[in-house]
């Protein structure tokens, strides 16, 4: 069975090039560019692991992590441009597995 992996990014080209990646690698991807239809999605599939932008249009990436943290347990990745030591701090703290800054070696 092939593990499904959920990105959540405004910026296609960066979703586009994790799809490939993934994809080459036999993973399923579901691709979003904003929270809302990403939480849609969480409450359909079976999620294995979230790579999740900090800043969407509709809402926090953070935001989503917390509520994927009140119903499921599976890896929270951040992918973002925010490289403060704080905001590295504050997604580890509301449940992200690991936080990786933009821009970033596939």
């Amino acid at each position: 069975m092939q593990a499904n992996i959920l990105i959540v990014d405004d910026e296609q080209s960066i979703v586009d090039l994790l799809e490939v990646y993934l994809r080459n690698e036999n993973y399923n991807v579901f691709k979003f560019y904003n929270g809302h239809d990403a939480l849609q999605c969480i409450e359909k599939e079976e999620i294995d692991l979230a790579i999740l932008d900090i800043m969407l249009p509709d809402m926090s990436g953070l935001a989503i992590c917390q509520r994927i943290r009140e119903k499921h347990n599976f890896p929270v990745i951040m992918l973002t441009a925010k490289d403060e030591e704080i905001d590295k701090i504050t997604g580890l703290t509301l449940g992200a597995d690991d936080y990786i800054t933009k821009p970033f070696r596939p």
